[in-house]
């Protein structure tokens, strides 16, 4: 099993945990290749000069020198959005143009430039399942309910899927591919044993406190803003088309080194809009539950920007077997999971005995085929790098517009 290290980024904490990365050989194929194309370029570079330079036989006419030519760059930043337009009773709209809409950025007018309602595009989507000891008891239903989306929504050559299970470490079981025979035998393996996946037995992330008698591990951890980083910024960024993560999980965060800003950022950079099935865990587990203090270091879970205390462990380092045990604060799962939602043009959806998964996938898939795909690029004022702030609004009305609410620029 190969691991990867999120990487470090300026103004953000050292990422130390390593997650677990399975078959990734192709991707790391794909970036060998961009790596070798500048020195492609080079090498033909370094080819002509020495052409050029090369003193021309007696008896053969010199080549005519190649006229020169001028290369101009421009960069052009186009903000996309996926975009879901809603009546006064939550029913789908469909038809309408881009001048049925009104844009702004940080409060400025924007001229929409694009605009496409092609449900055709591909479709890169991504399932991340939360597999910790909250979430144990409903992933039998997880399983099959994932299976009917994967059959719902992959119906060209052209989409894709990978699935991604998260609990003390994330586990990519499954790359972006069109083949829903590989994605069926990753969706089986959803909580498998570690051992069973292919990895290691060893604990190396130091969150859990090891494996129950059957296998299955035990404690804490639950890598939700990690498995968002990582699902975003290492297989969404570069894909073009339709680009989507289905959460399932009850939305508390313990032992990521990301935060909740960071796993948005990567989401709103990568173009993705997120969706969430929530599952309501088991009560008790997300205030601890595992002995030893307070695993992966995550004081309070999903709500707190700047994730856990620094230096990975609650301070003093949990009971020690004299301290009396402490309680987390309570964490309000769905309201982070309706914070990171919303932000990339998402929602949340809840399982309830009225609403099965199954029929939330159809919702999902239903709104993901009827979504407008707008473009613009941002006015001059918008050259500064950091955060902007969208608007998008319907002209007619008793119409609710849902699509992300900013993008990160980085000029």
């Amino acid at each position: 099993m190969m691991k990867m290290m999120i990487p470090q980024r300026m103004g953000m904490r050292s990422l130390s945990e390593t997650v677990h990365i399975h078959n990734i050989h192709n991707r790391r194929g794909r970036q060998l290749a961009w790596l070798l194309l500048p020195l492609v370029g080079l090498f033909a570079g370094t080819s002509t000069a020495i052409s050029q330079n090369t003193p021309t036989p007696a008896g053969q006419n010199a080549p005519t020198p190649a006229i020169p030519t001028t290369t101009m760059k421009v960069n052009v930043n186009v903000v996309t959005m996926a975009v879901t337009v809603r009546d006064k009773h939550g029913a789908i709209v469909p038809n309408l143009t881009k001048d049925e809409f009104t844009l702004t950025e940080d409060g400025r007018p924007q001229t929409i430039k694009y605009f496409n309602h092609d449900t055709n595009l591909p479709l890169n989507l991504g399932l991340l399942v939360d597999t910790s000891m909250s979430q144990r008891k409903v992933l039998d239903d997880e399983r099959t309910a994932s299976q009917h989306f994967l059959d719902q929504m992959l119906t060209d050559a052209k989409d894709k899927a990978f699935l991604i299970q998260f609990d003390r470490e994330v586990d990519l079981l499954e790359d972006l591919t069109p083949d829903k025979n590989k994605l069926r035998a990753a969706v089986d393996q959803l909580g498998a044993p570690q051992f069973q996946r292919g990895g290691s037995n060893d604990d190396s992330s130091g969150g859990d406190s090891g494996q129950g008698s059957s296998g299955h591990r035990y404690g804490g951890g639950t890598l939700l803003y990690d498995s968002i980083y990582l699902a975003s910024n290492e297989v969404l960024k570069q894909p073009q088309g339709r680009k989507a993560i289905v959460l399932l999980t009850d939305g508390v965060d313990r032992g990521s080194k990301e935060t909740i800003n960071g796993a948005i950022e990567a989401a709103q950079r990568a173009d993705t809009v997120v969706y969430a099935i929530y599952y309501k865990g088991e009560e008790g587990h997300s205030s601890g539950g595992s002995p030893g203090g307070y695993p992966g270091g995550h004081h309070g879970g999903g709500g707190y920007p700047g994730g856990g205390y620094p230096g990975g462990g609650y301070p003093g380092g949990g009971r020690g077997g004299q301290r009396p045990q402490q309680q987390e604060p309570h964490v309000d799962g769905k309201k982070i999971l309706e914070q990171i939602c919303g932000q990339t043009g998402g929602r949340v959806f809840e399982v309830t005995k009225k609403e099965t998964a199954d029929q939330i996938y159809t919702t999902i898939a239903e709104e993901m085929r009827s979504q407008y795909m707008l473009g613009y690029t941002p006015d001059k004022q918008s050259n500064e790098g950091g955060y902007h702030k969208i608007a998008l609004t319907a002209t007619k009305k008793d119409l609710v517009v849902q699509t992300r609410e900013g993008y990160y620029s980085d000029n």
